[in-house]
């Protein structure tokens, strides 16, 4: 047989199966959080969110800060959830305040996220005195109260705005993501494809993000959403306790003004109900994406799968 003969069994070299293509990934990945219904329901309702803060000059009836109209005015074709006692119409500042608490979320999430990998990723990779310190700081975080830090920070980096209430929160949130990361880390850490890295001379770095975080995509995913989710609510509570930038108008600023005013006397109940119920239904719409997900990595997790 010759060099240029071929086995009736053998395959051209151009079958070989090549790395996916990321747009077919993130196909997968989206269809796959669409097909579980939970999920399905939080995308649905985290789009209403965003399409309304994005589109807000359009939607919003009145301008949020236009206090020309009367004082506490009831519910009515004009003003369909009334007025505050500045005179501003309601129902423009909750469409507006979407924008604030969006961003906040995902901008915190976002950089809460990215700490909490490269902190997590290589706390459980490394096996020396740089683990330990890592260890001390996380464990530290973990400890001291989140509540009572994020007040602390917040009255001494006061009239701040935006700005100030993502760095409390990212200061503040991604200590538990960390340490859920490096769990993960130190199970691949054994596994075979690491040691193969290993042993052919791969440097540390390119291990870590390389082998090992490709496989903790939807880990990571979830830890975002997480994270986003506990921004939204830690922005809604420092605004509400007056900690953030009262002229901004945000679900939390709705409901420290509504306080002020004593709304719950005078039978301003949408004034406090209105944005409360806003804040619950966009963190619940991120925490129902996670069940999503969790099919990304266990396929036993997705409803209505086939047994």
């Amino acid at each position: 047989m010759t060099l240029t003969d071929k086995s009736p069994d053998q395959k051209p070299a151009t079958d070989v199966a090549g790395p996916a293509h990321p747009l077919g990934v993130l196909w997968r990945a989206v269809t796959t959080i669409w097909s579980v219904p939970k999920a399905r329901i939080g995308v649905v309702m985290l789009g209403v969110f965003v399409l309304g803060a994005l589109f807000a000059p359009l939607i919003a009836p009145y301008s949020p800060t236009n206090n020309d109209f009367g004082r506490s005015e009831d519910m009515t074709a004009a003003h369909l959830l009334g007025t505050t006692a500045a005179g501003q119409d309601v129902l423009s500042q909750v469409i507006y305040g979407a924008r604030v608490s969006v961003f906040v979320g995902f901008i915190a999430g976002l950089f809460s996220t990215i700490i909490a990998v490269l902190i997590g990723l290589s706390w459980g990779y490394l096996r020396n005195k740089t683990a330990d310190v890592i260890n001390f700081i996380v464990n530290l975080f973990l400890v001291i109260p989140a509540l009572p830090l994020m007040i602390v920070i917040a009255a001494y980096l006061q009239n701040g705005g935006i700005g100030m209430i993502i760095l409390v929160v990212v200061i503040t949130g991604w200590a538990w993501g960390a340490r859920v990361l490096r769990s993960q880390t130190q199970s691949l850490r054994s596994r075979d494809f690491v040691t193969a890295a290993i042993f052919s001379g791969e440097s540390s770095g390119r291990i870590v993000f390389r082998e090992i975080l490709p496989n903790m995509t939807s880990l990571i995913v979830g830890s975002f959403f997480g994270a986003a989710t506990a921004a939204i609510l830690a922005e809604a509570g420092l605004s509400f306790l007056g900690l953030g930038d009262s002229t901004t108008i945000s679900w939390g600023t709705m409901l420290f003004w509504a306080q002020n005013s004593n709304a719950l006397l005078t039978g301003q109940w949408i004034l406090l109900f209105a944005p409360g119920l806003c804040i619950s239904l966009l963190a619940t719409s991120l925490s129902l994406i996670n069940f999503g997900v969790d099919g990304l990595s266990n396929p036993r997790l997705r409803e209505g799968a086939k047994r």
